[in-house]
């Protein structure tokens, strides 16, 4: 049986024709488990790959979608969801209780429960994005407009940063004026 098959993957193969776009999920044969191995599988940019990060905010479950050559800051999140309390990452099995996903396969839409998403401004420098689709060896190509919005994600410049040795350059007008 086809990956595509599976049923995690077949929801992710739905949202997209649900939302209006084209079925473009990828069965790759190397892993896409980690940023790295997707961006090695699908022959693009670390940064283009989206890390679909689950963490829980005083008990409430969100989503974050960071670049692949970025890392999330943790202590800007209540402030990007309107929330108060303290940030934590949830267990493996919660997260495949959550969404219906194992860790490695998270994908952004799909989820048999829908969570409150914020998505990285930095993926705006791509033109095309990679997220996972359901199992560690399926991704699917996307714009970022698409992708904001079918997850409904709250655009912002403040959840994530740079990796080490990775340069980014903030649009001027986000700069501090100081």
């Amino acid at each position: 049986m086809s990956l595509l098959e599976r049923e995690a993957v077949k929801r992710v193969r739905s949202a997209l024709v649900d939302a209006g776009l084209a079925d473009t999920v990828i069965e790759l044969s190397n892993t896409a488990r980690s940023a790295a191995d997707a961006a090695n599988a699908v022959g693009c940019e670390l940064g283009a790959i989206v890390k679909s990060l689950v963490f829980n905010i005083d008990r409430r479950f969100v989503m974050a979608l960071v670049a692949g050559d970025h890392k999330c800051l943790e202590s800007t999140l209540p402030a990007a969801f309107c929330l108060e309390g303290k940030v934590g990452r949830p267990k493996a099995r919660e997260v495949k209780a959550i969404t219906g996903f194992t860790i490695g396969g998270v994908a952004p839409i799909g989820m048999t429960e829908r969570l409150p998403m914020v998505i990285d401004q930095s993926f705006k420098r791509f033109d095309t994005l990679y997220a996972a689709a359901g199992h560690p060896h399926c991704v699917f190509p996307i714009v970022f407009t698409d992708l904001q919005r079918i997850t409904g994600a709250i655009v912002t410049f403040s959840i994530a940063e740079p990796l080490a040795g990775v340069s980014f350059n903030k649009p001027s007008h986000l700069e501090d004026p100081r």
